[in-house]
């Protein structure tokens, strides 16, 4: 510790200065996490799995979802919840093209952004022209936005009108795929960059980015299955109950924290206390949330009340 009566304190004129962009850069209701997320959902078969994670996503209300899984047609009724469009399915794990294909589809949605927003700029000053000077419009604006078939002038189109795109990817029953075995490398890159996909030049730049909601029965296996890339940077974690003692404790050392195994243990007893329900662990929670442990979404566990439990 620094006695400051015996030595000298001179500052200097380098503090730290924050970027404009945030890790978290969209905005979600109150009772939400934040975005974007890396969340990894874990439970037995048959435990509840798809139906926690396809709440939470429709309470994100996502523009877009992409889906891997191979069940996806038989777990159609549920999915149907999300509205995720038949060609944002893939249904092959083995398919080693997957996560490129989804990345060139986050970054088709940048430069769609991008576009909407560098023409907006134009038709702004083709609006100046118009109104003050008619007959001084430059031919290049005249061109870009004439339409020859409706004989009008039209406003350039984004179809959310200029708003950036909320993405997710949903993986389901992928453990043991191709996918996550000889092509673990671009899922761990995924999940390392998953924020920075899709970069954008317009309103503040940044990039549009995806969350990542990965579904398995098991926490961790030696191939095929939920990478320490993917746990790393997983930003929530939803524990539905389990019987592997061996992997409760392996949960516990990597997201038990300041509480302590002891305590953790008790949170997650007192959360899957009842039928289908579950542990759900925000590592990033907002300023207002009284904690970071959930029952379900709906119940904040406090900590300091863990003992009556």
């Amino acid at each position: 510790m620094v006695n400051k009566k015996k030595n000298k304190i001179k500052k200097c004129d380098l503090g730290i200065e924050l970027p404009p962009t945030q890790a978290f850069a969209y905005e979600t209701h109150p009772d939400l996490p934040k975005l974007h997320q890396q969340i990894l959902v874990n439970g037995a078969r048959g435990s509840g799995k798809t139906v926690a994670a396809v709440n939470l996503m429709k309470k994100f209300d996502f523009d877009r979802i992409f889906l891997v899984s191979p069940t996806a047609r038989s777990n159609h009724a549920i999915l149907s919840m999300l509205e995720i469009d038949p060609d944002d399915i893939y249904d092959d794990p083995d398919d080693p093209d997957i996560i490129d294909n989804i990345k060139a589809e986050i970054e088709a949605e940048a430069e769609a952004y991008d576009l909407y927003h560098e023409q907006m700029e134009k038709y702004k000053e083709f609006l100046k022209y118009k109104k003050s000077y008619p007959f001084k419009i430059p031919d290049e604006l005249l061109i870009e936005f004439y339409d020859p078939d409706t004989k009008s002038f039209i406003e350039p189109q984004h179809w959310l009108n200029g708003r950036r795109c909320r993405m997710a990817i949903l993986f389901d029953d992928i453990v043991g795929s191709r996918l996550f075995s000889k092509g673990v490398r671009k899922v761990n890159g995924l999940a390392i960059l998953h924020r920075h996909v899709g970069p954008v030049k317009s309103e503040g730049g940044g990039a549009l980015g995806v969350s990542t909601f990965y579904l398995s029965q098991t926490y961790t296996i030696q191939t095929g299955g939920i990478t320490k890339a993917i746990r790393n940077n997983t930003t929530s974690v939803i524990l539905f109950k389990s019987k592997n003692e061996k992997e409760l404790k392996q949960i516990e050392e990597e997201l038990a924290g300041e509480i302590g195994p002891e305590t953790f243990r008790k949170v997650y007893e007192y959360a899957i206390s009842e039928p289908h329900s579950f542990l759900f662990i925000d590592l990033h929670p907002k300023e207002h949330h009284p904690s970071k442990f959930r029952k379900r979404f709906d119940e904040f566990i406090i900590v300091d009340e863990t003992k009556k439990l």
